[in-house]
């Protein structure tokens, strides 16, 4: 008896963590001392408010330990910060885009 052709589900891409995701999630959790293994964060969950819970002092202590380790510079006055902080995807999105290699 043959199962039939699997069909690939439409959530697994979305939770799946890519190498600079993961990256950056254990910058997170290593700055913030979260007690979350950083594989555990789903890439497109809120980081602030219901997702990982994260407040306005936490966005101030991420941005100088994303600053330190990858020379991105994020401003407290940037317009987009809603957007490039809503989620792990969108921040790492970010970085890669504007990090001095």
């Amino acid at each position: 008896m043959s199962a039939g052709p699997m069909t690939p589900t439409t959530e697994l891409p979305a939770t799946r963590l890519l190498p600079e995701e993961l990256e950056v999630a254990r910058l997170i959790v290593s700055a913030l001392s979260l007690e979350v293994a950083p594989e555990e964060i789903e890439p497109e969950a809120p980081l602030f408010n219901e997702g990982l819970g994260l407040d306005s002092i936490d966005a101030l202590e991420m941005a100088l330990a994303i600053s330190k380790a990858y020379n991105v510079k994020l401003r407290s006055d940037d317009e987009r910060n809603h957007r490039i902080f809503a989620s792990l995807r969108s921040l790492t999105a970010h970085i890669e885009k504007n990090r001095a290699r």
